[in-house]
């Protein structure tokens, strides 16, 4: 490039820099301003003349080197910059514009809805949702509180990943910067999550951001949390990596939350089942397990009709399931709920799970399974969904060919949805609300009609 054209380019460079086409790198003084800005409520006035002003800077420096629990010294040292510079939430440190103002704000319910309206691109659909869920019941295990998903309208918990401006007034600001901000409960935005897709968040790597960490802490400030100054704390502004499966709530995030809803209520249990309409049973290992929200029961002569909660079994498991069954050849029990199915072996979530309700060859119009039986004779799982059910050839892994049969043209007596199933001693049994229905598997002809606590005496 001759001398000339050479000038010509660095004179052209010089006034898209002046006229800010082209943007000069921000100084570490300017990175700290708009830090302070956005997390320290650092406002400048406007100009007055006559009056001399004082620079607001070195008190929010001190205000956040305190918080931090920094020396507080009002000055941009190199250990408070590098703190500003880590990833973390969005949410201010203080009182701040879009959050948490002087009175604490709470959900006045105690069961709330979630509703995940996209996903990332970096991670597969059942990662998300699972990450999702876990970090739902951090909150839950230690609270009152119940979390629903809803895949229609309007939840308490919107969850939505975007980059930059996404219409709330609270741009994202790219790659590790900013990762997600939420809303403490209010009428309208309130409760919301908002993730950045410009990160790249994983499941449990160290190469990226664990979305589960991340949703955790914001889950909290959408039940009315502010940041806390504990390091180590889930609340703490600044993201640190932990194993997920390791993962446990600080001392302080837990007084912090039972502070706004209390401790969880007791476990209860019924002492009369003959009422109630079972969640799921299947068979597991020679017994039988009944599944009503929370808690299993098993019914064999060896436990005396033992009753847990399900996590202390399956600690992976989700609760309040729609149906269950074993596949005693591979021996491993399947869990539905939802769009989705967990498979255990054993007390072990199989690797790869959960998985969708499609990894079965379901339809996509099939958003749940409303009960499943393993035909031990044919080999066939019966997967019941509103009036229909499904035949699963588990030899072949596939569902088998044709339209699913009606319920009520192969089960006659049958003429409501089916809400549990299971086999036992060659006789398949259907539950229907609180009825229960003996059938041969063989020609599926109707033996017996019985109460719906038969197998237990409660």
């Amino acid at each position: 490039m001759g001398i000339h054209r050479q000038l010509c380019f660095l004179a052209s460079l010089l006034l898209a820099i002046q006229t800010g086409v082209i943007s000069q790198p921000a100084t570490d003084h300017e990175f700290a301003k708009k830090y302070l800005m956005s997390f320290y409520n650092l406002v400048y006035p406007v100009p007055d003349p006559t009056v001399r002003m004082q620079d607001p800077l070195p008190e929010k420096l001190r205000e956040m080197q305190k918080f931090f629990g920094l020396n507080v010294t009002g000055t941009l040292d190199k250990e408070t910059l590098k703190v500003m510079k880590k990833s973390r939430c969005g949410v201010p440190d203080v009182d701040g514009f879009f959050t948490f103002g002087k009175k604490t704000t709470k959900w006045q319910k105690r069961h709330l809805t979630y509703r995940i309206m996209n996903n990332t691109p970096d991670m597969s659909v059942a990662e998300v949702d699972e990450s999702m869920e876990k970090a739902l019941q951090v909150w839950a295990k230690v609270t009152p509180l119940k979390f629903t998903r809803i895949y229609s309208g309007t939840a308490d918990i919107l969850i939505t990943f975007a980059t930059k401006d996404h219409g709330d007034g609270n741009a994202f600001d790219g790659p590790n910067g900013v990762l997600a901000h939420a809303f403490t409960p209010t009428p309208g935005i309130g409760g919301h999550a908002h993730f950045d897709d410009d990160e790249f968040f994983t499941f449990r790597s160290l190469k990226g951001f664990v979305l589960f960490l991340v949703a955790a802490h914001e889950f909290g400030h959408s039940l009315g949390l502010p940041h806390s100054k504990v390091p180590g704390a889930l609340m703490f502004p600044t993201y640190t990596f932990i194993d997920p499966d390791s993962f446990s709530l600080s001392d302080d995030d837990i007084t912090a939350i039972q502070s706004l809803y209390g401790p969880p209520g007791p476990p209860t249990t019924p002492t009369d089942c003959s009422n109630l309409v079972w969640d799921a049973v299947t068979t597991f290992k020679r017994e039988t397990m009944f599944f009503k929200d929370s808690f299993l029961w098993f019914s064999s002569p060896r436990r005396n009709e033992a009753k847990l909660p399900i996590k202390s079994f399956w600690p992976s498991a989700p609760e309040n399931i729609d149906a269950a069954y074993e596949d005693p050849v591979e021996d491993i029990v399947f869990l539905f709920k939802g769009q989705r199915v967990w498979a255990f072996s054993g007390n072990d979530l199989e690797p790869g799970y959960p998985k969708p309700l499609s990894s079965f060859g379901l339809p996509e119009s099939v958003k749940k399974v409303d009960a499943a039986v393993h035909d031990s004779n044919s080999g066939k799982t019966l997967l019941f969904s509103d009036k229909y059910y499904f035949s699963y050839n588990e030899k072949l892994n596939k569902m088998d060919k044709g339209k699913p049969k009606e319920v009520e043209n192969v089960f006659p007596v049958v003429t409501g949805k089916v809400t549990a199933a299971h086999m036992a001693d060659d006789k398949i049994y259907l539950f229907s609300g609180t009825n229960l229905y003996e059938f041969s598997s063989s020609n599926k002809n109707l033996l017996r009609r019985l109460k719906n606590n038969y197998f237990l005496f409660c």
